[in-house]
């Protein structure tokens, strides 16, 4: 079973424009509301490919978040607090140019946070791997995954990933020993250089003109400090996986871009599954990049189905160490 935490859930309203000018009207050509955040996202993706999945969020009962979560297929648990799920709104131009507005969320009190905790670690002690991902709400401290990791494997012993950017992962970053590390990391080129201190545009820029290498050495320096996998995932680039045995670099099959909401936390159910299933690291860098594609050419939050994923086109390939 898959087991996610989304700490800070929300409502995805994606609407589709033909172009954004600041200052102008813009007129929608189409209009979506899905439950979201990026727990729920690769639930929703897990259970779409016939995983077993449970997505644990704050909400309310009576929040309209919930019934829309359990319509995505997955085994929702809420975790009861006060105030209404946030919504998020992104802009989805005819070129694929995705710009957000997000809300910040209510703010949960340290009983809402230690509800949340427990939760997960309870649910985790029959889970192959457990995700939390996204930000975190007002009210949590910046080490809050720091400290659901150290809950979780103290009680389990699933596999660990963590996505999530800026404060929240910096602290993390910080507090990295035997108890807090995650088994898998997944950032993108930016949030790979708010850990390691390189320059994030030089990352991003390298690897679109297909120059990996100082990715590689800076995500590796993640495995050192004990960090099991990291995967980065590099938007139109692909990704890049580095682990204590090795890296790779996967390219994507060609699509036609639609909407990036989503994307990433596609390609993290898709490695997850891949190493739920056993596959060898190739094939679960391969599955990722396929999925983060697949994602990309749907509409509004797109979560994929197996069947949409081409894996043929999606090129994975070993890179020597340095």
């Amino acid at each position: 079973m898959l087991v996610t935490l989304t700490p800070n859930p929300s409502i995805d309203a994606t609407l589709e424009i033909s172009a954004l000018v600041r200052g102008e009207v813009a007129r929608a050509t189409s209009a979506r509301r899905e439950a979201g955040g990026k727990g729920i996202n690769v639930a929703h993706a897990a259970a779409k490919a016939g995983y077993p999945a449970t997505a644990i969020a704050p909400c309310g009962e009576d929040d309209p978040f919930a019934p829309a979560a359990r319509a995505l297929g997955i085994n929702f648990v809420p975790v009861a607090v006060s105030g209404k799920v946030r919504t998020n709104t992104a802009l989805t131009e005819g070129d694929g140019t995705t710009t957000k507005v997000n809300e910040s969320g209510p703010t949960l009190t340290p009983e809402d946070l230690a509800a949340m905790t427990a939760t997960v670690a309870t649910h985790a002690r029959h889970a192959a791997a457990v995700v939390l991902a996204g930000s975190l709400p007002p009210g949590a401290p910046e080490g809050y995954y720091a400290d659901a990791v150290a809950a979780i494997r103290a009680g389990s012993e699933a596999l660990i990933a963590v996505d999530t950017s800026d404060a929240p992962l910096v602290a993390l970053g910080e507090r990295l020993d035997e108890r807090t590390h995650p088994d898998i990391l997944k950032p993108n080129a930016f949030e790979l250089a708010q850990l390691t201190g390189a320059n994030g545009r030089e990352l991003e820029d390298q690897a679109a003109a297909g120059d990996v290498t100082a990715v590689i050495s800076a995500a590796r320096t993640l495995v050192e400090r004990g960090v099991g996998e990291v995967l980065v995932t590099l938007g139109g680039a692909g990704a890049c996986l580095v682990t204590a045995d090795g890296s790779w670099v996967a390219t994507p099959p060609p699509i036609t871009v639609r909407s990036t909401v989503g994307a990433g936390d596609s390609s993290l159910a898709g490695y997850i599954m891949a190493r739920i299933d056993g596959a060898d690291p190739a094939e679960c860098l391969r599955r990722a990049v396929a999925y983060g594609s697949a994602a990309a050419a749907l509409p509004g939050t797109g979560i994929p189905v197996p069947a949409e994923l081409d894996l043929a086109n999606t090129i994975v390939s070993p890179l020597a160490s340095a």
